[in-house]
């Protein structure tokens, strides 16, 4: 039964990262700028500064300035697009089952995916974006880590 559960968890992996490659690099982004240099596109499609999009979205959710749908898809989404894979990585792959490797992995993946959304134009780089899905992923290795979890894995 054991090897059947791992079996299942690694093939709703590997749909589960096909879903994220599509949602991230493949679906109807919108932000090819054919028109702009790499470096004005840079330039214009990032965000350094900490809760500047969350507060955005935030504020335009109660004052009503923009479709709620909007906000709502781009904060709750972000935050659950990595839930999975804080129950995923660390179950497959055992060395970073702990939660200081976890968190250096999640940096270095979102890291990675922000960079590759930007210079591939199919997206911007967001630190927004990385907290919220930094926290989905956190979320996800809380749920991981829930003795009921760990007991039906086990």
């Amino acid at each position: 039964m054991e090897k059947f559960i791992k079996v299942i968890l690694k093939i709703s992996f590997m749909f589960y990262l096909v879903a994220l490659v599509i949602l991230l690099f493949i679906g109807n982004r919108g932000y090819l700028y054919t028109d702009l240099t790499l470096l004005e596109y840079m330039k214009t499609s990032s965000n350094f500064v900490p809760f500047k999009t969350i507060n955005t979205y935030f504020t335009a959710f109660v004052d009503n300035s923009m479709n709620r749908n909007i906000p709502i898809k781009n904060l709750v989404g972000n935050l659950f697009m990595f839930l999975p894979m804080g129950i995923y990585l660390p179950f497959l792959i055992k060395k970073i089952a702990g939660l200081g490797r976890f968190v250096l992995s999640m940096i270095v993946l979102l890291f990675f995916i922000e960079v590759i959304q930007l210079v591939t134009r199919r997206g911007s780089f967001d630190i927004d974006d990385f907290i919220l899905n930094m926290i989905g992923a956190l979320i996800g290795f809380a749920i991981w880590k829930t003795k009921y979890i760990q007991k039906l894995l086990n």
